[in-house]
């Protein structure tokens, strides 16, 4: 065994020792690339994925899991301060199902389940017993609260009077509820959600009135129903379709803005502001308009048309004397005499029809009342007033197609460049250059493959240099012309000095005692 692993490693030096200084480096780089992308692989093909199982947990729940775990030598990791475990990604589905079924997650209270686990309750008294109760009813309403939409964790506490037999129903002390809830960062609920927490608890608790209850958050403070004052629930619905209806009209402006100014001065060079404001006032208006026909002298349609002529002649009074002399005459009257008379009567009646207009209009709401937008632009990319006042006149005439039907004087430049600003200014960082977090699977195995495919041309490079430079020096060499070596082998005395010459020949003169062998060779 020694011998053989003495002739591996004189092979092994003579190797090294016929190689150049440039093989012998490129040799070196190439085993240092082998085993530097053996361990980046098994590093990557060894590791265990952890995936997130249990987050928001109490240390109560956290102990219990991490105890769970621990007796079934499942591995895991703590986040987030121990309210979060991370457990691999091939038992994440089984733990969370197991943990579950034994419901060891209660998010810090008990519920009714606490009778069934307990089912034996002999030596309870009624003070005991109505506790547990209490603390139960806490934990089902706070377990119905934390599986809403973005809860993530609540305490609740409900205060069930005495019932008393000498109170009637109205004097009666009635059913309180106290809830503290947090929220999920960045959610806040809307009045419909606040006024579906009050309706929960009420359902759930009985003879509790909405009145009776309060709702509070760690991040808004008081939650307000709509019966004790809130918002209406039909007005927190239109709130909010205003304000998407705003958000959306400004993030289309602002996409059309940067569709157009982005191919110019580059979509990483841009950076856009939309501010607006909106009439969402619907009005109803009547108009009962009459009016001639056109090219009519200002007169409608002659339906109808009806003229009266008429005269006539007579005479009036009658013969008297002087006045005052007859026995029936008044005194001092003069009565006339008899006269003739002629009268004439004219009438002409026209009926006209003209134009009844009745409009009802029904203005729609969502009306641009005011517009602002702000942009911001690449210092190099604004180099001359020639390019800025193309910018500034594109965002002008925007704002002002827009404003056309807000009231305002559209006309007015003044007013208009006062809503439009243009910032000319460097960038403190490009967002498309942000550097990646780490290396992804796929790019640690990519480069392992290349570097291998790398390894193993120089090896082939190398194996092959190899060759050819032995067939060169076979071909270069003659066997006449060499002069071999000569071991004097009588002077010897046994086999084992024989081989210790020869052992020394070889590991001192390694190519005359090739040389030496060869000539054996021929000689035999």
């Amino acid at each position: 065994m020694n011998e053989r692993f003495a002739q591996y490693s004189d092979r092994l030096k003579n190797f090294w020792g016929q190689m150049g200084r440039k093989q012998k480096i490129w040799l070196g780089a190439s085993i240092s690339g082998i085993l530097l992308t053996i361990i980046l692989l098994t590093i990557v093909f060894t590791r265990t994925e952890y995936e997130l199982a249990f987050q928001n947990l109490d240390a109560t729940d956290a102990a219990a899991v991490m105890t769970y775990l621990d007796g079934n030598s499942i591995p895991y990791e703590l986040s987030a301060g121990g309210t979060s475990i991370m457990v691999p990604s091939t038992e994440a589905s089984r733990v969370k199902v197991d943990v579950g079924s034994q419901g060891l997650v209660q998010n810090g209270s008990i519920g009714f389940e606490v009778f069934s686990s307990n089912s034996s309750q002999l030596g309870t008294t009624e003070n005991e017993f109505n506790v547990i109760y209490q603390n139960a009813l806490n934990g089902e309403v706070q377990k119905l609260l934390n599986g809403l939409k973005g809860v993530e964790g609540s305490k609740v506490l409900i205060n069930s009077p005495e019932e008393s037999v000498f109170l009637t129903t109205e004097d009666a002390p009635q059913a309180s509820a106290a809830i503290v809830m947090k929220f999920e960062p960045g959610f806040r609920p809307t009045q419909k959600d606040i006024d579906g927490y009050y309706n929960l608890v009420q359902a759930t608790v009985a003879d509790l009135a909405i009145k009776d209850i309060t709702i509070s958050s760690t991040q808004h403070g008081e939650l307000v129903s709509s019966e004790r004052g809130g918002i209406a629930s039909g007005n927190a619905d239109v709130v909010d379709m205003q304000f998407q209806i705003q958000k959306k009209y400004e993030s289309e402006l602002e996409k059309n803005i940067q569709g157009f100014l982005g191919p110019i001065v580059g979509s990483d060079n841009l950076v856009v502001s939309v501010s607006s404001s909106m009439n969402f006032d619907k009005k109803l208006s009547q108009e009962n308009l009459v009016l001639p026909l056109e090219n009519n002298n200002n007169n409608g349609i002659l339906l109808s048309e009806e003229s009266n002529n008429s005269s006539s002649t007579g005479s009036s009074g009658q013969a008297g004397g002087v006045a005052g002399t007859g026995e029936t005459d008044i005194p001092g009257y003069d009565a006339s005499g008899q006269e003739n008379s002629t009268s004439e009567t004219s009438s002409q009646i026209k009926n006209y029809e003209v134009n009844r207009i009745n409009n009802s209009i029904e203005s729609g709401p969502f009306v641009l009342k005011d517009l602002s937008i702000s942009i911001g632009i690449e210092a190099a990319e604004l180099n001359d007033e020639a390019s800025r006042t193309a910018v500034m006149n594109y965002l002008t005439t925007l704002v002002r197609s827009q404003l056309a039907d807000s009231g305002q004087d559209v006309s007015d430049d003044a007013v208009i460049n006062k809503k439009v600003s243009l910032i000319a200014r460097t960038f403190a960082e490009n967002p498309s250059a942000a550097s990646a977090n780490g290396i992804s699977l796929p790019w640690v195995i990519g480069i392992g493959i290349a570097v291998l495919a790398l390894i193993g041309g120089l090896i082939f490079m190398l194996v092959r240099k190899r060759k050819q430079q032995e067939i060169e020096s076979i071909e270069l060499v003659s066997p006449s012309k060499v002069e071999y070596p000569t071991l004097d082998l009588e002077s010897v005395n046994n086999d084992s000095q024989a081989r210790k010459n020869l052992e020394t020949l070889a590991k001192r003169k390694p190519d005359e005692f090739v040389n030496l062998l060869r000539t054996w060779l021929v000689d035999e």
